[in-house]
């Protein structure tokens, strides 16, 4: 059975940007293909369910992963970090075999 985690730092910033936008489900994690390595990872905000959408929940948010992207995504820990000055979402994603060297984009 596929899987998709989010941690706890994730979900606060998950439940926070959509609390300041004032709606939507979750947060909808997608790939495309990109970039020199072949994916980079898209993310925006699910307003609504699509019929074969996949539906992941921890600590109360939801992560909403297209079929064709479950593949690719399967296993992978949805994380926020801090940086330095930066925050940002990052993919623990155990399907990557190879990573570009600026972190753009990767390969399964």
């Amino acid at each position: 059975m596929a899987r998709i985690a989010i941690t706890e730092a994730a979900a606060n910033q998950i439940r926070n940007v959509l609390h300041e936008r004032g709606n939507g489900l979750g947060l909808r994690v997608a790939v495309k293909p990109s970039g020199c390595s072949g994916y980079s990872y898209v993310l925006d905000f699910a307003d609504q369910l699509n019929d074969t959408d996949e539906v992941f929940e921890d600590y109360g948010v939801k992560v909403i992963v297209d079929p064709e992207a479950l593949a690719i995504l399967n296993g992978t820990e949805v994380d926020y970090v801090s940086e330095g000055l930066n925050r940002f979402f990052r993919f623990n994603n155990p399907n990557v075999k190879d990573e570009c060297g600026c972190g753009e984009s990767f390969s399964v």
